[in-house]
C-alpha cells in the first residue's frame, strides 16, 4: 500500500522520468548512431550536427508524449504550448551544444569515452531543466 501511495503522490514526476528515459534513448540513440558510423566527434561541425540532429528527434517524441502522458494537457492552443515547449527545449540545446563544445572541443575530451561521459552529464542536467520549464511556462 505504501509503493501505491508514494506513485500517487509522484506521479507527475514518475512519469516526467519514464518520458525522459525514452527520451533520452532516442536522443542517445540518434547520437550514437551519427557519431559512431557517419560523421566524427572530433570534427567540430560534425558534432554539432549530431548533436542537433538527435535534439529534433527528441523533441518531436517529448512534447507529445509530455503533453500526453506526463502534463496531461487538455490546451487547445497547440501552437502556444508547442512554442513554450521548443523555446524551453532551445533554451537547453544551448547549453548542451555549449557543454559539448566546452569539453569536447575546445579541451580535447574527443575520444568515444568522452563524447559519452559529457552526453550523459548533458542528458541528466537537460532532463532537470526541462521539467522544470514544462512545469512552470509549458504546461501550466
Amino acid at each position: 500500500m505504501k509503493i501505491k501511495e508514494l506513485f500517487y503522490k509522484y506521479e507527475e514526476i514518475i512519469r516526467y522520468l519514464i518520458v525522459g528515459g525514452l527520451t533520452t534513448v532516442v536522443s542517445l540513440g540518434v547520437k550514437y548512431l551519427l557519431l559512431f558510423t557517419i560523421l566524427e566527434a572530433n570534427n567540430a561541425y560534425e558534432l554539432q550536427i549530431a548533436v542537433i540532429v538527435s535534439w529534433i528527434c527528441a523533441v518531436l517524441f517529448a512534447y507529445f508524449a509530455n503533453r500526453i502522458f506526463v502534463f496531461k494537457s487538455k490546451s487547445k492552443n497547440y501552437l502556444k504550448e508547442m512554442g513554450s515547449f521548443l523555446g524551453g527545449r532551445i533554451l537547453t540545446l544551448l547549453m548542451e551544444m555549449f557543454i559539448m563544445w566546452f569539453f569536447v572541443t575546445l579541451l580535447g575530451f574527443n575520444s568515444d569515452f568522452w563524447v559519452i561521459v559529457f552526453t550523459i552529464i548533458c542528458q541528466i542536467l537537460i532532463t532537470i531543466a526541462n521539467y522544470i520549464i514544462s512545469k512552470i511556462f509549458v504546461f501550466k
